[in-house]
């Protein structure tokens, strides 16, 4: 068995290291530089999943989860920020359209840095976003809730639904343009270092060209329930930053706890995409938040009076732990996982009889 770690897992633990934990605080009350994106773009670590053919590194998905969980516990926002690219890259990966030849190099580069607009596709048949043909292009109306990484990305990929309720999506110049306009940046209970505003569609129109996926919002759809089903590896990222704050005696129990899950959620990524194991892999989502809600809490009691300082590490990780736990939810997995924190522990029904 092959024990040296990938490059790009070494690259990701020495920006680590060298930039994101002893910046993390301040990041965290005063925004996510520039500079911070530029280091991640010279890294490599935008190229992950991108094919070699194209200047990525074409890596496997363990190497992706390990690198998206040591800037995850490094720094949330910076995680968050770069790991909207990971999908414009593979969404241009698998098209045939045009896009694909102009945007593909770049973005696996890390020349250019993508945000991404879709997640308003999961309250459909609501259409936040609506798409029809105008002339060559297609023209764009509505409003996008949340877009992450505004002013820090070169690109975004914004998507819609087409009057024939297929989902279409196109790249756009990440700033205000005619058609686009951004609201004020967020503040959020965590994570407002990362830019998020929610965008004004009045007419947008991007060119046919700009296009790099269409196809029935049901085929999409099916395929994004399934990706919603795994635990994201972020989570596994920030427990053990927060389990890095505790002594043995106490963090001992909780760190089996979290690699077990950790394997487990694991195995269920790399099996096949299908609706076999569904309810499985929402539990494993579910428990590994729970371990998450344990680990930063844990941090918190550690640190006592001194964690509600904004400098604390351990108090700015808890939040980070909240925002994790809606962040990519769905309907399904919100769910999935009020019924699991509704269920008692087996020794606590046990001790109640």
């Amino acid at each position: 068995m092959d024990l040296t770690p990938h490059p790009l897992v070494v690259r990701a633990r020495r920006l680590a290291t060298d930039l994101l934990v002893p910046e993390a605080e301040r990041v965290d009350q005063e925004g996510l530089p520039v500079s911070h994106i530029e280091a991640v773009k010279r890294s490599g670590l935008l190229g992950v999943a991108a094919p070699a053919e194209h200047g990525g590194w074409g890596a496997p998905p363990a190497v992706l989860r390990e690198t998206a969980e040591i800037l995850a516990g490094a720094c949330c926002a910076t995680w968050f920020v770069q790991t909207q690219h990971h999908t414009p890259v593979q969404t241009l990966a698998r098209s045939e359209l045009p896009v694909r030849d102009r945007l593909l190099g770049p973005l696996s580069r890390g020349e250019l840095l993508s945000g991404v607009a879709y997640a308003h596709l999961r309250s459909y048949p609501r259409r936040p976003v609506r798409v029809r043909r105008q002339g060559e292009g297609w023209r764009f109306d509505g409003t996008v809730p949340w877009y992450t990484g505004w002013g820090l990305n070169d690109v975004l990929l914004l998507a819609g639904v087409t009057d024939a309720d297929e989902v279409l999506f196109a790249f756009a110049e990440a700033r205000e343009q005619p058609g686009l306009r951004a609201s004020a940046p967020m503040r959020l209970a965590a994570l407002t270092a990362a830019r998020t505003v929610s965008l004004e569609l009045d007419g947008l129109w991007l060119p046919a060209e700009a296009v790099a996926l269409r196809t029935p919002y049901t085929r999409w759809a099916e395929g994004d329930r399934l990706k919603t089903l795994l635990t994201n590896p972020a989570v596994f990222g920030v427990a053990q930053a927060a389990l890095s704050l505790l002594d043995d005696e106490t963090g001992g129990p909780l760190r089996s706890r979290l690699a077990d899950v950790r394997r487990r959620a694991y195995a269920l990524a790399d099996l096949p995409a299908s609706e076999a194991r569904a309810g499985e892999r929402l539990a494993v989502r579910a428990e590994a938040y729970e371990v998450l809600r344990a680990a930063t809490t844990a941090a918190v009691v550690a640190g006592g009076g001194r964690a509600m300082a904004l400098t604390s590490r351990a108090q700015r990780l808890a939040r980070e732990g909240l925002f994790l736990l809606v962040q990519g939810q769905t309907a399904e997995s919100r769910a999935a996982h009020l019924r699991a924190l509704g269920e008692l522990p087996a020794a606590v029904r046990e001790e109640d009889r």
